[in-house]
């Protein structure tokens, strides 16, 4: 089961609702994915398309319990290359369909004459508890979120300019930073990161998900600072040894050129101990040494020795 599917199953448990939290709730599902069918003079019928089967019978049972609206389910066959099972919820009923979709903020009707409202009807949204009802339906309408486990990403694709507009301000609303861009057709308000997401499983009520995802995110934030650990110590090494080599052949070079005994006595140990230490770090060098001596202390010899090799080499 992919994760959008589990927050979706998940949420279509919630049906302890009044009316007005229903109504929010289907206003989102039904202009996020529902389609508007005229069957005469004045006769209206609403058709919802889901691929998902809890989905599906969320949306029957809410229409019937809250509603008492009675829609039929039809199954069909996807013209994509899965071939997945599709859901259209169909309401037929006459002039309690104008009702209901007057109610939800679907319709508009001025001088008896109705019109398709594109936003969202601030009467749907005018409490917490109804935007959090209203951004849980457009999840379930239209909303998907990519596996975690690979890539942070969630979105709501919806399929007018104006309700994008609405729909991401509603969800900024709660201090997240969704964003829109148009992909065909359609207007996709998503966010990509994993807090951010989390938030929003947490506003829309899918708690268990929020669960999963948290300790998905802590175990890539575990691996992360693993992976970073090792390279930082993989490149110190690196250093380390790559010095190393390079001091030990600056004193190999004045050791046959001039030999370790012209060196200064504070040199020519240092030099000795590199040579016959080439693996061990500036700090344990200096550890060796009577008196002993800092890191920066040992650097500095070491410097001074690779110096006089540069000038025996340009000498050369």
């Amino acid at each position: 089961m992919s994760f959008s599917l589990r927050v979706k199953n998940e949420i279509c448990r919630y049906t302890n609702m009044g009316r007005e939290e229903a109504a929010a709730e289907l206003s989102a599902i039904m202009k996020v994915s529902g389609t508007l069918l005229l069957g005469g003079i004045r006769k209206f019928s609403f058709k919802i398309i889901t691929e998902n089967a809890p989905t599906a019978r969320f949306l029957f049972k809410l229409l019937k319990n809250k509603f008492d609206m009675h829609s039929k389910i039809l199954v069909k066959k996807s013209n994509s290359l899965k071939k997945n099972n599709v859901y259209e919820i169909i309401i037929t009923e006459g002039e309690n369909v104008r009702t209901l979709l007057k109610e939800v903020g679907i319709l508009k009707e001025e001088e008896d004459v109705f019109s398709l409202d594109y936003s969202i009807p601030q009467n749907m949204v005018r409490t917490d508890l109804l935007k959090r009802a209203y951004i849980r339906g457009a999840f379930l309408g239209g909303g998907s979120i990519s596996n975690p486990e690979k890539t942070y990403h969630l979105e709501f694709v919806t399929h007018n300019e104006i309700y994008a507009g609405d729909l991401s301000h509603l969800v900024n609303e709660y201090g997240l930073n969704s964003k829109i861009i148009q992909r065909k057709n359609s207007f996709i308000v998503y966010i990509k990161e994993g807090e951010q997401i989390a938030d929003l499983l947490s506003i829309i009520g899918a708690y268990s998900a929020l669960l999963k995802l948290e300790n998905i995110r802590i175990m890539k934030e575990m691996r992360n600072n693993v992976n970073r650990l090792v390279n930082c110590e993989t490149a110190n090494l690196s250093k380390t040894v790559n010095a190393s080599v390079r001091q030990t052949e600056s004193i190999k070079l004045i050791q046959k050129k001039i030999g370790l005994n012209r060196l200064p006595k504070n040199l020519r140990e240092i030099a000795e101990l590199r040579l016959n230490y080439p693996g061990e770090s500036l700090k344990e060098l200096g550890e060796m040494l009577e008196p002993k001596v800092g890191k920066s202390g040992v650097n500095h010899r070491l410097r001074r020795i690779e110096k006089i090799a540069e000038e025996l080499r340009k000498e050369r």
